[in-house]
């Protein structure tokens, strides 16, 4: 029982609340006075609040590594980047091969540099993370994240390879920072992440042994210790390995934690036939199927003590010793009178409560522990791929579809955003398709995968597949595909397709330059301060990441004064990057009454075009935001 504190709010303790919602790396505990408090870590606030490394240090309770500051920093740190689109790489939401209608994102690229980007677009949008990250287990690839500050190094250290084409290398168990690499590179990933999460969104992280601990600590921090939701161990290999050294290791795990916890709605997973099953109607009760459940419990008669007299043949009954009656005898008395209570089909049986199926919950509450019998397992996951790549192993370590469903049953409704920032093999593209087809769900994925290269020995490589974002790719459009086929009548409207897009440099010359640095030839260069070979679908995609349009958004076009205009989410956004453009294509634009309209700096056809832009949307659509390139 909690007492009347008998004084005024705690201002500092609120603060501190606060300050833990925003930040709650920044709240650690202290002793002071021989007791723990809860305080603020103001070296992590600082950090958190500046666009430099800052140091500090005080002993705490805190979890730390080296590199940790910088990991932080590079969660801050903007970028000058763009999302091109790829419409020959792209499938229409029908399965059209170049169709650009889907909803559906796929990403090439940096998943940090990508995150970073979606960021403000996607902000507080996604149901439903989940990744499948480097295990750091000795030998596999990790990204290769070198701070960099100076000017020029985006694309050794962004979304595309280096000039040697080595933006991955191993983590070995011989580097000492063997596992401080693998937390720099988590950590920022995760934090940005955690952006882009609904405020009822969860994420959940598949891992192992060797960084379970360490994904806990930084998951911890990023998302608060009280949003840990559950620890799933599934099992992933359905026979022993005699071979093993020690174990044979048939498990790993998969962590979730929530934005906020005290928001979520997880979804109970359907019930089995097995379940069903239990049920049965001996006496033939008009209300349906029953199963019988107890009616005493241990511990002291806290109902009081009486006697249940069966009505069929008067036999008495008392509960045995040490145990108690769950019901009070008024309750049972009336339970016994609605024939609730069950003493068997002679009436001589010791009393036993119905539970009827039409009363039950509709589904079962998930458990922390996934059989493969259930969910499947490793080799269940490498025949699924096998068989969409004519039985040709492409992947080693791919996660089942019935896996990834079976969370995103738990943790998403119909219209629901998944993300997958490590796609890998897609499988939770495949997984998300297959949920749909057979719930009519309408949940959008969205994929990101840096285009690591595909060994030259490999089966893939001679198969024609180049990197991983091939490969993933394509097992979309043939799970797509297969998908339709197997359900003809019921999935003619399922999205089956998406819009590639891959991260490159920003669309824009880098125009700003010291006076000192300033040549006469870069004069007339700025006079278009757009790259050469950048189209206008390059700058429209980087409009709607500015202005908040989603990637995924209805676009169409319309020809007005000779000139393309781009109509994105139905007047969300009018843009037109043409150059030469007149009063009547704007003046045509302004009628349309868009929240947003955008045009190219210089495109203008003439300095009366220029000064009559804004006049004319004043004129006829006053409410909307005006914005050049």
């Amino acid at each position: 029982m909690q007492k009347l504190k008998m004084h005024s709010a705690d201002g500092v303790a609120r603060n501190i609340e606060k300050i833990g919602e925003l930040f709650p790396n920044a709240v650690t505990e202290v002793l002071r006075g021989g007791k723990v408090e809860r305080a603020v870590d103001f070296d992590v606030l600082r950090q958190e609040l500046s666009d430099v490394i800052v140091e500090g240090r005080e002993e705490r309770y805190q979890f730390t590594w080296p590199g940790k500051n910088e990991a932080k920093l590079r969660a801050n740190l903007p970028i000058s980047a763009a999302l091109r689109p790829v419409d020959a790489e792209s499938v229409g939401r029908d399965g059209t091969p170049g169709g650009f209608d889907s909803e559906n994102l796929y990403i090439e690229g940096d998943n940090l540099e990508v995150l970073k980007l979606l960021r403000e677009t996607y902000l507080g949008k996604v149901k439903m993370i989940y990744i499948d990250p480097p295990y750091n287990t000795g030998g596999d690839f990790i990204y290769n994240d070198k701070f960099a500050a100076e000017k020029g190094e985006y694309m050794a250290n962004s979304g595309q390879f280096d000039a040697e084409g080595n933006r991955m290398e191993k983590n070995l168990e011989s580097n000492g920072r063997f596992h401080s690499d693998w937390c720099s590179m988590i950590y920022p990933r995760l934090k940005v992440a955690k952006d882009l999460l609904a405020d009822d969104g969860v994420i959940f992280i598949s891992i192992d042994d060797n960084e379970i601990s360490n994904t806990r600590k930084i998951c911890d921090e990023i998302f608060g210790e009280a949003n840990f939701v559950s620890c799933i161990t599934w099992q992933k290999i359905h026979s022993t390995k005699n071979d093993a050294k020690y174990f044979s290791e048939n498990h790993e795990y998969a962590v979730i934690y929530a934005k906020a916890i005290a928001t979520i709605g997880l979804n109970l997973l359907p019930r089995t036939e097995e379940m069903d099953r239990r049920y049965q109607n001996p006496d033939n009760d008009p209300r349906g199927n029953w199963q019988s459940g107890d009616l005493v419990a241990s511990g002291e008669r806290s109902n009081g003590h009486y006697i249940v007299t069966s009505p069929q043949t008067g036999k008495t009954f008392d509960v045995p010793q040490g145990k108690h009656w769950v019901y009070s005898q008024e309750n049972l008395m009336a339970m016994i009178a609605d024939n609730r209570i069950w003493f068997g089909e002679s009436g001589n049986s010791f009393p036993r409560k119905k539970r009827f199926l039409t009363e039950v919950q509709h589904g079962k509450t998930p458990n922390t522990l996934w059989l493969s019998d259930e969910v499947g397992h490793n080799q269940t996951a490498s025949r699924e791929v096998k068989a969409l790549f004519d039985n040709k192993k492409f992947f080693d370590f791919p996660k089942p579809v019935s896996y990834i469903k079976q969370m995103i049953q738990i943790a998403t409704f119909s219209n629901d955003i998944v993300l997958d920032f490590f796609s890998g093999s897609a499988t939770t593209a495949h997984a998300v398709m297959q949920l749909n087809a057979e719930d009519g769900g309408k949940r959008k994925f969205i994929m990101v995968q840096l285009p690591e290269a595909c060994a030259e020995n490999s089966e893939a490589y001679k198969a024609g597949y180049k990197n991983v974002c091939e490969i993933g790719k394509e097992r979309i459009r043939r799970a797509g595909k297969k998908i339709k086929e197997e359900s003809p009548l019921t999935t003619q409207d399922i999205d089956v397709g998406f819009r590639c897009l891959r991260l490159d440099t920003s669309n824009m010359k880098d125009v700003y330059y010291r006076p000192d640095e300033l040549r006469q030839e870069d004069l007339f260069a700025a006079v278009d301060n757009v790259k050469e070979g950048r189209g206008p679908e390059d700058l429209l995609f980087q409009a709607m990441l500015e202005l908040g349009a989603e990637l995924s958004a209805k676009i169409e076009t319309a020809e007005i004064a000779g000139k393309k205009v781009f109509n994105v989410a139905d007047n969300y956004l009018l843009a037109c990057f043409d150059m030469e453009v007149t009063d009547e294509t704007v003046a045509a634009m302004a009628k349309m009454k868009p929240q947003y309209a955008v045009l190219r700096d210089n495109s203008m056809k003439s300095d009366s075009v220029a000064v009559n832009f804004e006049q004319i949307f004043k004129t006829y659509s006053p409410d909307t935001t005006l914005r050049v390139l």
